[in-house]
């Protein structure tokens, strides 16, 4: 291994930026863990002595200052995301006796974190009848991505499959806190974001199915679906966020007073085309939000791998950012909302990371324990699922009682069960629909065949 080192060293040494290479190089061997102890010594002081091998064939050049002056300790820590919990916050007053009166509820003093911004205050005014809703939104979407699941191990859904299950605060959460007309785009995990945006249970797992009932009218499948405020579902990583920011350029143009919000993982925040995108919009002080859908891992990479600085909300550079405790429903509404009317106030865009954490695999292609351990995935579930944080606190704050939470639950697993069995019954699609929705009707090229309903015969 030394030897393989040396000959790249002498390679590298030709230029400044060559030797700059080789630093990065000996810095990633720096960080690298250790293998445990092997029986041969020879192998194992080969292994430590890689980088100060390098480091020492530098200096003995002269160049000595060839490493690059940056480490992993000055970036902040991955300990120092906000907090967490889901259950922290806690009535700011006394909880009035009717559902629909307004109250307001103190969150926790980490639920935000902001760069070269000033935080929501840590409040969010509701009823009782918003948290009831909340609790049955989230417990709805975690039935249907549950029945997703079952229904592609029975082979019904073929296909990629991206399931949001542990992440439903930021669907809901941020469906609360956005204006009815503001729209939203974002990846391939979209089955949450399709219902919140106006599509219905039924129609999503439709869609999953391939049926003419889906909300694409089952061509679209898991990674394609659209409703007119949601812009989808998109399969390419990182694609959709230049489409975000082109959707807020429109909003700018038209002078709509809308906001979109361009959502991403953390495993697309370092596409090139994410950072393009920050560059226009702040160029322009579009009216986008840019939002980090942080659920700690890209596929099987985990952020600290694959990011030098996990600290999303900080990479916009002269674009404010703001950090969200993301497993908290009412946090990520209050912060939504104070991201909306921060854009649409004439400040520009805004980079908003929704810290969360996804309970199953990146796909239902991958079981997601290769990468991380079944006590961490546990810890998640117990101490920060958005859903029972929610329960817990509504119970202790006597808003409902535990036979009603049962019975939103049963209503919930009814509904999915209904929406499945009616998806089953929809027809599938004819083949001449492969010839329709290709272009915006009256935008067709005119020599285009097929272009309008009366030439498809010409399919069959």
């Amino acid at each position: 291994m030394a030897a393989a080192v040396a000959a790249l060293a002498a390679r590298c040494c030709r230029s400044r930026q060559h030797r700059f290479y080789l630093g990065r190089f000996s810095l990633r061997i720096r960080y690298h863990t250790p293998p445990p102890p092997s029986s041969s010594s020879s192998a194992s002081a080969a292994h430590i002595t890689m980088a100060s091998f390098s480091r020492n064939l530098l200096r003995s050049a002269g160049k000595a200052n060839a490493l690059p002056a940056y480490s992993r300790n000055a970036i902040p820590s991955s300990s120092r995301f906000v907090s967490l919990t889901a259950e922290a916050s806690r009535p700011a007053q006394e909880v009035p006796a009717s559902k629909s009166e307004k109250f307001k509820v103190d969150l926790n003093e980490d639920s935000f974190k902001g760069y070269k911004f000033d935080v929501p205050k840590l409040e969010w005014e509701t009823s009782k009848d918003e948290l009831i809703h909340l609790y049955a939104e989230m417990v709805k979407m975690r039935r249907m991505e549950m029945a997703a699941d079952q229904l592609y191990k029975q082979k019904l859904i073929r296909g990629f499959c991206h399931l949001a299950i542990g992440q439903e605060a930021v669907a809901v959460g941020m469906e609360a806190g956005m204006k009815p007309s503001d729209k939203l785009i974002t990846a391939y995990r979209c089955h949450p974001f399709t219902v919140q945006k106006g599509g219905t249970i039924k129609s999503v797992i439709a869609e999953l199915f391939g049926r003419e009932a889906g909300i694409s009218k089952g061509k679209g499948g898991s990674m394609h679906m659209f409703t007119p405020t949601f812009f989808g579902g998109n399969g390419i990583v990182g694609a959709q966020v230049p489409v975000g920011a082109g959707i807020a350029f429109a909003q700018q143009y038209l002078n709509t007073n809308d906001a979109t919000f361009a959502m991403y993982g953390d495993g697309a925040s370092n596409q090139g085309q994410v950072f393009e995108a920050y560059n226009m919009a702040k160029l322009w002080d579009l009216p986008c939000v840019f939002v980090c859908e942080n659920n700690k891992y890209g596929m099987g990479t985990s952020a600290e791998r694959s990011s030098m600085n996990t600290q999303y909300y900080t990479r916009g550079d002269v674009i404010p950012g703001i950090q969200v405790n993301a497993m908290d429903v009412l946090a990520v509404a209050a912060a939504t909302k104070h991201a909306s009317d921060f854009t649409l106030g004439g400040n520009g865009p805004l980079l908003m990371e929704l810290v969360t954490y996804r309970y199953g695999g990146h796909s239902l292609s991958d079981p997601g324990t290769t990468y991380r351990t079944r006590d961490e995935i546990q810890t998640m579930r117990s101490s920060s699922d958005p859903i029972q944080g929610l329960k817990t606190r509504m119970l202790d704050w006597g808003i409902v009682e535990e036979a009603e939470l049962k019975k939103i639950d049963k209503a919930a697993k009814e509904e999915v069960d209904q929406a499945v069995e009616e998806a089953k019954q929809s027809p599938q699609p004819k083949e001449e629909t492969l010839w329709t929705d290709i272009y915006y009707p009256g935008t067709e090229p005119d020599w285009m065949r097929g272009r309008d309903r009366t030439e498809i015969h010409r399919y069959r």
